[in-house]
């Protein structure tokens, strides 16, 4: 037996053979099978497996029994529980001692191997979590500490962590672009946290016209308008020597991006009412998640604004190039809204990667904590119940694709093809996106699983 092996565990030989056909067929070759249960703990004891799936019910070792020791002495070896007792007190138990997933006979293929892949890339993920863990350990960052809030285990976020070390020390301003939920103001926090001195103020100026612009930033004296009966210290003055977030900066109003531009360029204000600067030692990080460049070329935005704020630009990546946390974020909001709820929190689904890996995610990691909360408030189960967002999902991904397909690909065709070529093309698309899962598939495309199955047989609806 190899630390890759799959170990199959039951005392009916029949079984643990159709279980081993099954996962040999679909490309799982290193499979061990026992029929004793202990020769099964004998071996594991010597040996590492890749993954366990065993009976509960069995002679002088029970499945429990098998469980609870490989808890205790080999806690990285994931154990998949396959029984015929269909009860949910003795299924929370088993998750309760550590296994990774409760199965009830007859074990459906698709069902298993959904399970196993599931299992393992969440195990994969908790060995990515702890290499990272480890690395950062190691000091591959300086201060790793700074990046507690963002959970990733993205090499691109892992790539600007280093960046953003590099240029923490730095007076010059920070650019931080990104679409909506990406996480712009936890990424501003690291990097004061990097610079590591004075208050952090942030303050969202979109909308802010110019007058209030100044007031909001630069403060006012006593009398310097109608209803300005005290003075007021501005958020620069707040700051002292520590950062200054600026938020939604596209948004800005023409004269306010030019008081901005003379604060970066001069480091000097004046508040309202007032003929003499005063100085900062403010650092000033600033965020849109509008495309500047764009912006500058239309007239929108000041040229040499814009090249001012280049100085050092961080640019956040959306949810959907970092499909390696998906996982990670969807069970760190679930954590959340359970204690939030103060219910007991409940497992992922074992298809949850395969329903959301093929979504765009438009509102990035907000959005994804939206999801989990809404999720939670309607389960009642052990296992997260996502059937109402799945089926919110795919109406915003037939939406979208609606949308795109149309105003950009049938547009670009000289002529158009067969509709049964587009049909069958569409079909293999959708099916290797989920991975050949006929039913997610059909999810995709709004459409039956006979609808699909019909088409891979060649039919024409």
């Amino acid at each position: 037996m190899y630390k890759d092996s799959i170990v199959l565990v039951d005392d009916e030989p029949a079984l643990t053979r159709s279980l081993s056909m099954i996962l040999y067929s679909n490309g799982y070759t290193d499979v061990v099978e026992f029929n004793d249960s202990r020769e099964a703990l004998a071996e594991l004891s010597r040996n590492k497996a890749a993954m366990v799936i065993c009976d509960l019910g069995m002679p002088f070792i029970s499945g429990m029994e098998l469980l609870q020791k490989l808890t205790e002495n080999q806690p990285e070896t994931p154990v998949i529980i396959a029984t015929a007792v269909n009860e949910v007190d003795t299924a929370v138990e088993c998750m309760k001692c550590g296994a990774k997933d409760y199965l009830v006979k007859p074990v459906k293929e698709q069902e298993l191997l959904s399970a196993i892949e599931f299992v393992m890339q969440v195990c994969e993920l908790k060995r990515e979590n702890d290499e990272l863990k480890k690395r950062l350990s190691d000091h591959s960052l300086r201060h790793p500490e700074a990046f507690r809030e963002i959970l990733t285990n993205s090499p691109k976020m892992h790539s600007l962590f280093e960046y953003m070390e590099v240029i923490a020390p730095s007076t010059q301003p920070v650019l931080i672009t990104g679409d909506t939920g990406t996480g712009k103001e936890l990424a501003a926090r690291a990097l004061h946290e990097l610079h590591g001195s004075g208050e952090f103020i942030a303050v969202n100026v979109a909308g802010l016209d110019e007058n209030t612009f100044s007031d909001t930033l630069f403060g006012h004296l006593r009398g310097a308008f109608t209803g300005a009966d005290t003075s007021r210290p501005g958020l620069i003055e707040k700051a002292g020597n520590g950062t200054l977030f600026l938020d939604e900066i596209g948004d800005l109003s023409a004269g306010a991006q030019i008081k901005l531009l003379r604060l970066l360029q001069e480091k000097e204000y004046m508040p309202l009412g007032s003929d003499d600067p005063r100085h900062t030692n403010a650092r000033f990080i600033l965020a849109t998640l509008r495309d500047l460049e764009k912006m500058v070329e239309s007239g929108e935005f000041r040229r040499d604004l814009y090249y001012r704020l280049r100085q050092y630009h961080v640019h956040l990546p959306p949810l959907r190039e970092r499909q390696e946390d998906l996982l990670l974020l969807a069970d760190h909001f679930l954590t959340i809204a359970a204690k939030d709820l103060q219910v007991d929190k409940p497992e992922l689904p074992s298809n949850f990667t395969a329903v959301f890996g093929n979504y765009h995610f438009p509102g990035n990691i907000r959005e994804l904590q939206a999801l989990m909360n809404e999720a939670l408030s309607h389960n009642r189960g052990n296992i997260l119940s996502i059937h109402d967002i799945q089926k919110r999902l795919a109406i915003s991904n037939s939406e979208e694709a609606r949308t795109v397909f149309s105003s950009q690909i049938l547009q670009s065709l000289p002529t158009l093809p067969p509709l049964k070529d587009v049909r069958s093309l569409m079909v293999e698309e959708a099916l290797r996106r989920s991975g050949g899962n006929q039913t997610l598939a059909a999810r995709l495309l709004n459409v039956t699983r006979q609808a699909i199955n019909k088409q891979l047989k060649g039919g024409n609806d």
